[in-house]
């Protein structure tokens, strides 16, 4: 059972970026289109009568604040399992964020290809909506997952959010698309 819930807000580049934890580990990190209010429904949700609090040190000794800073300065930075995570999902979610940790800095796969790499090759609709509930975006690097036909599909965090992220990577060769509703 989880006892508290512990947030802190962070600069980068000019934009805000909320990170969540408990006491197990990073559960949430808040896209800069987001605020911490967007998801005290969600909080509500998966941590039920948890204590909410600001603790900025809880969140610094999680490793993330200073692996966004490195990521965003153009470090060639992967995922690590140093950060202790407490990530609160459905098991096939969960199937799937691990395998959005395994995909390398500066590489794509598609839909299809996540749903291969977990064994259910047939559920890329399913592997699109947990990719978009991805608790720990650019760490568990959902933006690095596009459509079949090489374009921008969706990104909770707008599409152009999600081009900026394969820039600083350096992905070339996917085309701008998607859907309407990410264009922000």
């Amino acid at each position: 059972m989880r006892q508290k819930m512990m947030y802190t807000t962070m600069q980068l580049h000019g934009v805000s970026w909320s990170l969540l934890a408990t006491e197990k580990g990073l559960c949430r990190v808040v896209m800069p289109n987001e605020t911490l209010e967007d998801w005290h429904g969600w909080i509500g949700k998966v941590a039920p009568d948890t204590e909410l609090e600001e603790n900025e040190q809880a969140l610094r000794q999680t490793g993330m604040m200073d692996w966004l800073k490195s990521y965003f300065a153009g470090e060639k930075i992967a995922f690590t399992e140093e950060i202790s995570l407490d990530l609160i999902g459905t098991e096939f979610q969960l199937s799937v964020w691990k395998a959005l940790g395994r995909v390398p800095y500066g590489e794509i796969r598609t839909y299809g290809d996540i749903a291969s790499a977990i064994g259910r090759p047939s559920a890329v609709r399913a592997v699109g909506a947990a990719n978009g509930a991805n608790p720990i975006p650019v760490l568990l690097p959902c933006h690095r997952i596009i459509g079949a036909n090489r374009k921008l599909t969706g990104f909770r965090g707008g599409l152009e959010m999600k081009r900026r992220l394969l820039d600083l990577e350096q992905i070339q060769g996917v085309e701008d698309g998607g859907h309407a509703r990410f264009e922000f």
